[in-house]
């Protein structure tokens, strides 16, 4: 067995290395992409690359360009890119089988096994693993299935803010009519509360989560809420489109008091949240709170392999054989890659150092913020982290974070954006980004800022 390499000897050792990007090879591609790819494709149009290879928490381009990557896949490597200890694994499975639908194999049972390990609270013990489709869009459509199956209702309450994939369900709970308007109707009786943001609301953090636990109890409680037959209560415990939203103490454990009360399924969507991305396993843990049922996608796949998760209570294990089904439910070698992926994890105490770390990202940021009126607030866990802008008048202004993407971009460093108002810095970096790593990324995160918000910013 390879041995498993400290998170120090990952990455490529020149990071950060640019020249004018996008060069010549990237310019060819992106070309060559925006003549046969679909209308559909996205993030080429805010950061124009093109990407030849991966270590740890870097990556390289097609024209040698090596950048920090500090949104690994969107919350996707946790382990970073090309992780050799996932990877061992990865080889060694693909040489002897792919697929397998939903026959038993090792690599099966034994990632079961190391989820039941790593379940949040009460589920830890008492669970059931349900593997469908491979996107988190589809560990969501699972989710609302079980939660229909077991109560026989069929409203379903989510949050402002919300993002829980592009499939037809998941999209009728997330939250952008945007995203959504074209594909009307969705599923019927789904219903939008807010989610506690003292910043955006003005409010305490009291008095968000007052609000929110208020408007969710009448939702399920009163008669004339219009929601006849709820299902269930799906909640990010950290929004991450919707900007990192960070809920005060006492938001989950309300919707648990709700849900108990009710008799209502509690859903956590942990899909990016998780997988050890807070510096716990599970977001949740953060506030002690255990969901019903839970997804996870994204990380759990390793290195960056499709595999998605519905964890639920044993007691809600009713389904009949063939009730969920899905092609890709037996990947047994991302099974293997997300098993190795957890090793890795435990065994360089990575939930530790996404702790450590994020605190020193976020108390750095907040330096930045203390002579900035443009950087409204700070916030996240662990390695989800993210920044709010505002322009002159306090109003959200995503000018200036387009501006601080790109000042990144061609000084080596990869950031992303988030927000319903697309107005906060996103990091998501992979959980071995090291300290100094980290510390050169922010020099450049500090020089955008104070660039980009010194000069003339045009109205968002």
């Amino acid at each position: 067995m390879v041995d498993s390499p400290p998170i120090n000897d990952l990455h490529f050792d020149d990071a950060p290395s640019v020249g004018n990007v996008p060069g010549p090879e990237s310019e060819k591609l992106l070309e060559k992409q925006r003549n046969i790819d679909s209308s559909a494709v996205a993030y080429p149009e805010d950061i124009p690359i093109a990407f030849e290879e991966g270590k740890g928490a870097t990556v390289r381009d097609a024209d040698g360009n090596t950048f920090i990557d500090m949104f690994g896949g969107i919350g996707v490597l946790n382990v970073g890119h090309a992780n050799p200890y996932v990877l061992e694994a990865v080889h060694e499975q693909a040489d002897k089988l792919v697929h397998t639908v939903d026959f038993p194999t090792e690599a099966r049972l034994e990632l079961i096994e190391k989820l039941d390990a790593i379940a949040p609270g009460d589920l830890q013990g008492n669970n059931r693993v349900v593997f469908g489709g491979p996107t988190g869009s589809d560990a969501i459509e699972a989710a609302i299935k079980l939660a229909k199956y077991n109560t026989g209702g069929d409203g379903l309450i989510a949050f402002r803010g919300a993002y829980h994939g592009m499939t037809s369900g998941a999209l009728s709970l997330t939250s952008n009519t945007g995203a959504k308007s074209h594909y009307t109707p969705l599923l019927s009786d789904v219903v939008h509360a807010p989610y506690p943001n003292p910043f955006e609301q003005g409010k305490s953090a009291e008095e968000a989560v007052a609000h929110a636990i208020e408007e969710v109890t009448a939702i399920v409680e009163d008669p004339y809420s219009g929601l006849a037959n709820p299902a269930g209560i799906f909640v990010e415990p950290i929004q991450g489109e919707g900007g990192v939203v960070t809920p005060p103490e006492g938001f989950l454990s309300g919707l648990r008091d709700i849900a108990d009360d009710n008799g209502v399924p509690l859903i956590f969507d942990e899909i990016q949240s998780g997988f050890g991305r807070t510096g716990q396993w599970w977001a949740g843990e953060h506030e002690g709170v255990s969901p019903d049922i839970m997804t996870t996608a994204k990380a759990l796949g390793g290195v960056g392999f499709p595999l998605s998760a519905t964890i639920y209570r044993e007691e809600l294990d009713t389904w009949e054989a063939g009730d969920h089904a899905g092609t890709y439910r037996g990947h047994v070698v991302a099974m293997r890659a997300g098993s190795r992926a957890i090793e890795y994890i435990q065994q360089h105490d990575l939930l530790a150092h996404a702790r450590d770390l994020g605190a020193d990202i976020r108390a750095r940021l907040k330096d930045v913020a203390d002579g900035n009126s443009h950087l409204g607030e700070v916030r996240g866990r662990g390695l989800f982290i993210g920044a709010e802008f505002v322009d002159d008048n306090g109003d959200p202004d995503s000018a200036i974070v387009d501006s601080i993407q790109q000042y990144c971009y061609e000084h080596g460093v990869l950031v992303w954006t988030a927000g319903r108002h697309g107005n906060v810095l996103r990091l998501l970096p992979p959980l071995v980004l090291t300290h100094d790593l980290a510390d050169t990324a922010l020099d450049v995160v500090a020089d955008a800022i104070e660039q980009v918000t010194t000069a003339e910013q045009p109205t968002a």
